[in-house]
């Protein structure tokens, strides 16, 4: 079964982290960890973000990116970065495709943006804003994939009939 993947290279904040774990095991999709990591996984603000659910997520870690890419030969990776050449939106995400997030104090290295113009992605703000948290950045990119993909394995609206509000 294909499933899609978010890379985290390099993360710092280990709530971000945790965050993100979360929202993978919410979707079914699996998590990368690219190393040094700027946390220990037992670190109370990863336990708050996400640690109980950290034993249902589907977890890699990769001592640094080149360990990454020779584990996982041919992987299709858009690259979210602020310096991306196309809006996330105006990509067609494969359902076994990887999407990368650099860390929090530099995003995804030059030298790997360069080698990749055509994959890097970026989400669209206003004015001078610097970026977006991690953890939303991998919600808002994740969701459009997943939508692509037709949510496949989740559960839909007409699945949740019995909550439905009267207005």
């Amino acid at each position: 079964m294909a499933r899609l993947n978010i890379v985290l290279y390099e993360p710092e904040i280990p709530a971000n982290t945790g965050n993100i774990g979360r929202t993978c095991v919410a979707t079914g999709t699996r998590l990368h960890l690219i190393e040094p990591l700027g946390f220990h996984l037992t670190e109370k603000a990863l336990q708050r973000a996400g640690m109980d659910y950290w034993p249902q997520l589907d977890v890699e870690r990769y001592v640094n990116y080149q360990d990454f890419l020779e584990k996982n030969p041919g992987a299709k990776i858009y690259m979210a970065t602020t310096k991306g050449r196309r809006v996330y939106t105006e990509v067609s995400y494969e359902p076994d495709c990887y999407i990368m997030f650099g860390k929090e104090s530099g995003g995804i290295p030059e030298e790997i943006l360069k080698e990749h113009p055509e994959e890097a992605i970026r989400i669209p703000m206003i004015g001078e804003t610097r970026s977006l948290n991690l953890g939303n950045s991998a919600a808002i990119v994740l969701y459009e994939a997943l939508r692509q993909n037709g949510f496949a394995q989740m559960k839909l609206q007409g699945e949740l009939t019995k909550y439905r509000w009267e207005v």
